[in-house]
This record gives C-alpha cells, structure tokens and sequence, in this order.
C-alpha cells in the first residue's frame, strides 16, 4: 500500500479528477479504490486513481466502505453526497460534505483570515478585490477561448464589454457589501441577457426551479464550482461560514464566494450553449470538467483566497 505521504503528493490545485458516481459501491480492494458496478451479466470494477482527485460526490444508489473512506481522508479528497446528477437532496438545499481529519493541517491561511475578518471595512475591501479578480478571470478565459469566441462570447462585442467596464467602475463605489452584492446581480443580469441572445433563447427567465434546460445546466454547473470552492477553502483550513459578501448567518456563504470567482465565466456561456445544442445532462457535465482543468480554475480559486488571506484587505 502506499504511503499516507505519497498519497497527498499531488497539490489539489493541480489534481485533475472531480468524479460524480451513482448506482455503484465504492470500496477499498488491494491497496486501491474501486467502484463496482453490476452489469446485467457481470461486475466491473473501475480503478479511482485518488492521489489525482480533489472530490468525490455520491449521487443516487450508491454506497461506500469505511475502508474505502479512511483511503480516500488520508489522500485528502473531499466527499459529499448528492441527488440525482449532482443536485443537492440533503435538507433540499445542500450537499452534506464529509471533510477528512488531521489535527496538523496548516493554520496560516486561517489565522490570515481571522486577522481581517472582524473588520468590516478590510471585509468589504476583500470583498471588491473578488469580483475585481472576478473580471479579470473572465476577460483572460474569453479572451483566448476560441469554442467560446465562435459563440459569441468574446471580449469584442461591444455589449460585453459595457456590461464589464461598468460594473468593474462601480465596484470602487459601493459603501457596503449589500450595494456590491445589487450591483454583481446587475452583472449576472447582464450576462444572461447577452448569453440568451447569442444562443437563441430570449425568452430565457432564471429560475431555480424551471425545468429548461439552460435553467438546469445552470443550477448543474454552478453546484460543481461550489465543489471546487468547498475543496480549496477546506484544503486551506477556512472555515465556509466566513463569507465577505454573502449572508453572514449561512454556515456555507464562502463556498458561494468562492465560486462566483468563476461561475460566470464558464458556467453561463456554457449552460447555454449546451441548452442551444439539446446536449445531455453527462455532455454538460463534462464540457464543465474540461473547462476547469483547461482554464486551471483550482489554481485561480487557490491563488485569490490565499492572496486575500496573507494580505488581508491591505
């Protein structure tokens, strides 16, 4: 068996794997990890290569080994379970994570963030850096995304980039997290509008609970960036009832932070452009899976949170 230490060799920022699994057992078998899977004439058994993955998430019919757990905690990869698809079932309104255990994580980034947090006004500061990191993300992704430039989504269309500049021009202005928080739905509103008009569907409404496809695409992708979110605030030792702009009173308003730094920019256009393409739910998943490691989401996430934890709003 490998050792514990090789095991977390692989920095998360830079593990390529988020695997979504359902109606199978995941185990641990001679050293490894496996999920079964029982044809209708046979059991498969699929290797998960743990060392190269950030999350696990449990969907529908599955279950697993504690040995299997124990294997996966000590390679650092987070586990949630889930509804069908990724969709949050617990409480019907999050996944419930199972975050591995070690009294001899580092405490750096935490005690960082403790030492600006209670002040309101560095809180608001780190808040207005995110969505300024925020823009930046995006106008570096659509910039050179060739798939998204033949979309429409290029940094060329006068309406895009209106929607950006004023929005990067009222970030300075706003007094306090609920203005910023308006304008960033401003932003989105924005963004949808343009989306839906370069695929086609003006009659686009968001709605958490429609059954249109870009609707759901939407809830699909963006509940895979708070995966991403969780996996670096955990790995970075902050705790996600931290949050600088979203409500202070849910125990996980950071990973919501955390995943905005992202969500516009490869959740929206795609979840529309999968939506124009009548793709399947799986085809969208894994247009989103690409993104991330093409466009070294993790790293990005990594690098914000941990910037605005030694800086602390300065």
């Amino acid at each position: 068996m490998k050792q514990l230490t090789d095991l977390k060799a692989i920095l998360h920022s830079k593990r390529a794997n988020i695997y979504y699994l359902e109606k199978c057992r995941v185990m641990q078998k001679s050293g490894r990890v496996l999920y079964l899977t029982e044809a209708d004439t046979e059991k498969q058994y699929w290797n998960i290569p743990i060392a190269n993955t950030t999350v696990i998430l449990l969907g529908t019919g599955t279950s697993i080994t504690q040995a299997a757990v124990r294997m996966l905690a000590s390679a650092g990869v987070l586990i949630g379970f889930s509804g069908s698809g990724g969709t949050p079932l617990i409480a019907a309104n999050e996944i419930e994570w199972l975050s591995p255990q070690s009294e001899y994580r580092p405490t750096e980034y935490v005690q960082g963030w403790m030492g600006f947090w209670f002040d309101a006004e560095k809180r608001l500061k780190v808040a207005k850096q995110f969505q300024q990191q925020r823009i930046l993300y995006l106008q570096k992704v659509w910039g050179k995304d060739k798939d998204l430039k033949n979309e429409g989504f290029t940094l060329d269309d006068p309406n895009i980039e209106k929607a950006l500049s004023n929005f990067l021009s009222k970030i300075e202005n706003c007094q306090d997290v609920t203005n910023l928080l308006l304008v960033e739905a401003q932003l989105t509103k924005s963004l949808y509008k343009i989306a839906a008009s370069h695929t086609k569907q003006e009659d686009f409404v968001r709605q958490h609970n429609s059954l249109d496809d870009a609707n759901a695409f939407l809830n699909h992708g963006n509940y895979l960036a708070y995966g991403l979110a969780a996996t670096t605030l955990w790995v970075l030792g902050i705790p996600h009832g931290f949050a600088v702009m979203h409500g202070k009173t849910r125990r996980g308003a950071l990973v919501f932070d955390v995943a905005d730094l992202i969500k516009d920019t490869l959740i929206l256009p795609w979840a529309f452009i999968c939506a124009k393409e009548q793709a399947s739910e799986q085809e969208f998943r894994q247009q989103c899976l690409q993104n991330f490691t093409q466009h070294k989401s993790l790293d990005f996430m990594f690098d914000t949170i941990k910037e605005a934890a030694l800086k602390g709003g300065k």
